[in-house]
């Protein structure tokens, strides 16, 4: 998932609006739908260990816009293809992923694609964004390179 614009800021006037992220504890499961915990899945990656899979990186990349963890981001994606800043909307929500292909992206292969739909709520609306990921190994690690948007 890309998001790299923001919309534009509200008026200083209008009074700073902060939401803080959803609180996920490591006991919590999983946001990327797996059935297990979010320390014993994305959790782990989100701490540094490498992803086995382009799969298992999509997968962390999602719950990492769930917690808002913008760094994870950045470090995860390909530096010729990284923005300098990435700015999260505070008011969307992530509420459900649905990987729907996968194409190579194993420990045997060097690239890989992950398609999928990551479903959310903004302004109170909900909205879905389906997108083609494609990934590649970068000094030994997989990360993501680019998207195709689907509608």
């Amino acid at each position: 998932m890309s998001r790299r614009t923001s919309r534009p800021r509200r008026p200083a006037a209008a009074g700073p609006r902060t939401t803080s992220a959803p609180q996920v504890t490591a006991a919590s499961p999983c946001p990327c739908g797996l059935p297990a915990t979010y320390a014993e899945c994305c959790g782990r990656l989100h701490a540094g260990a490498p992803a086995p899979t382009c799969e298992a990186l999509m997968r962390s990349r999602y719950a990492a816009f769930v917690v808002r963890d913008a760094g994870y981001l950045l470090r995860t994606w390909h530096p010729d293809h990284r923005p300098d800043v990435l700015d999260l909307d505070p008011d969307q929500r992530w509420t459900g992923l649905e990987v729907l292909e996968t194409t190579e992206g194993s420990a045997f292969h060097t690239t890989g694609t992950v398609t999928f739909r990551a479903h959310y709520t903004a302004g109170g609306h909900p909205g879905s964004l389906h997108e083609k990921s494609r990934f590649v190994r970068f000094e030994g690690a997989w990360v993501y390179e680019s998207a195709v948007f689907a509608v």
